[in-house]
């Protein structure tokens, strides 16, 4: 017996350092750093000769490197690079994968939970190392309340992965969602949550109950005899939804594309529309009146743009027409791709589709950043003192070309260094 301690003794050391040299394993974590960079994007603007001095999990000092303390802090020189906030997620599945590996409806109905729990965990660290420290989980699509414990895993350094807010199991009009195309006789488990009239109220409350930080309705869908989206929840319905999840401080996003189901989510108090394909410039207007945020998901489906573009589809181009109304009106733009339905770790196209769409790189990575802190509530986005220590380095000025934030050589969050 005494003869295997010693070896028995050892495991611990050795797991552990297993575990440090796996990708995206955290290093470092409550130490004090002064990051120093060529140039500091701040969430705002562009700075050259910038240090960032960070003390636990939150930016202590930030400005010119001569003014920034550096007693008792590992120097971090990353050289000719720009260091600025981690990038935001605005519109993610965790719990999908790519549709050009399996159909939607095939995940949802043939993959075991534990199966797509497991690919999640792959999904989170790849995003955490394509530079994205936080995400906005947009609903599982039939795996339950499996985002809740995926987050619990991540804020408790289980696994690696970028902060997340959930919305669980999203909110769906009876009838109108999928899985479809069944026997009348059958009735299958729905990729969300079916609701109703004053059942609405319950289902939303008991969402957050579950751990929703978000609800997210579906405002119109493909469903009824004809073809194309059409609007699901009536006005009433939309409001009885946003005021419950308000009473709990929780806000509301609401996927819609046709202008009728836009209109319904801004007069009932949505703080963000995701998708808003067919927008006119009269709602978009209405967005900015009502203080609207739009999450374009320009990169879902048939409108990608940017990185291996598909080429002018008519989606493609009313896509690009809408999103050009909206920044013509000056609507609020949250960068979300709708990641899952596409490789994730490759949510930077949607930054590359809103600038080849006419956004400035400048206007792009602030909705990204600084503005994504905004419209999520979050102490993100900034190169501030007392915003969250999430910080990114990337080679090159994506300023000036917004390639550069696929170019990723460092990784903070919370202060905790992801990837050096």
């Amino acid at each position: 017996m005494r003869m295997h301690l010693p070896f028995v003794c050892s495991l611990p050391l050795v797991f552990s350092a297993v575990i440090l040299a796996q990708p995206g394993a955290p290093r470092e974590a409550g130490s004090i750093f002064v990051l120093k960079a060529a140039r500091t994007f701040d969430g705002e603007s562009m700075h050259e000769g910038w240090s960032v001095r960070v003390k636990g999990e939150r930016i202590e000092a930030a400005g010119p490197s001569s003014g920034v303390d550096t007693s008792g802090a590992k120097l971090i020189d990353l050289g000719s690079a720009t260091l600025m906030p981690g990038l935001v997620e605005g519109h993610s599945h965790v719990l999908l994968h790519a549709y050009s590996e399996t159909p939607w409806n095939d995940q949802v109905e043939h993959e075991a939970l534990a199966l797509r729990v497991a690919r999640a965990t792959n999904h989170l660290r790849d995003t955490l190392m394509a530079g994205f420290t936080t995400i906005r989980d947009l609903g599982t699509e039939g795996a339950g309340y499996a985002d809740v414990g995926l987050k619990q895993a991540v804020n408790q350094g289980i696994i690696p992965g970028p902060r997340m807010l959930v919305v669980t199991r999203a909110i769906v009009a009876t009838g109108t969602y999928g899985p479809k195309g069944f026997v009348p006789e059958w009735t299958v488990p729905q990729g969300a949550e079916e609701a109703d009239g004053e059942n609405l109220a319950r289902v939303v409350r008991d969402q957050i109950s579950r751990g929703a930080d978000w609800i997210k309705l579906y405002g119109d869908y493909r469903w009824g005899p004809h073809p194309g989206s059409h609007p699901t929840f009536s006005l009433e319905e939309m409001k009885l939804a946003v005021e419950t999840a308000k009473n709990a401080g929780v806000p509301v996003a609401v996927h819609t594309s046709t202008p009728e189901g836009m209109r319904r989510a801004i007069l009932a108090g949505a703080e963000t529309i995701e998708h808003g394909n067919e927008g006119t410039p009269e709602i978009y207007r209405l967005m900015v009146e009502h203080h609207v945020a739009l999450c374009p998901t320009l990169t879902a489906g048939g409108g990608r743009g940017g990185r291996g573009g598909q080429g002018e589809s008519p989606m493609r181009t009313r896509r690009r027409e809408s999103f050009k109304a909206a920044l013509d009106a000056g609507v609020t733009i949250l960068s979300g791709s709708d990641v899952g339905t596409f490789p994730h770790g490759d949510n930077a196209r949607e930054l590359e589709a809103m600038v080849e769409f006419g956004m400035t790189p400048l206007h792009a990575l602030k909705a990204a950043t600084s503005v994504a802190g905004q419209v999520l509530h979050m102490e993100i986005g900034e190169v501030k003192p007392g915003m969250l220590a999430d910080l990114i380095a990337v080679d090159g000025d994506p300023t000036q070309q917004i390639s550069a934030v696929r170019r990723v050589k460092f990784v903070m969050k919370g202060g905790t260094i992801y990837r050096q």
